[in-house]
């Protein structure tokens, strides 16, 4: 039997405000404004995936950061 996720009220400034670190990857898709898939993709890249037991989650930080090497200034 799986539970069905229900959707974070306010995401974003939970995460903003630090309330929220960690989130999984379909928040993150959200939060971002990305496919699951490509967000998947960037948070492997950018080493913040966590797995614990069966539970996937992602540091919202390590993404930042690592998008922030992407700025075209």
């Amino acid at each position: 039997m799986s539970k069905a996720r229900t959707e974070v009220a306010q995401l974003e400034n939970m995460v903003g405000t630090g309330k929220k670190k960690f989130v999984r990857y379909a928040e993150g898709a959200q939060l971002y404004s990305l496919g699951l898939h490509t967000f998947q993709e960037i948070a492997k890249e950018a080493n913040a995936v966590y797995r614990v037991k069966r539970c996937i989650l992602v540091n919202t930080e390590k993404v930042d950061e690592y998008l922030e090497n992407f700025c075209e200034a």
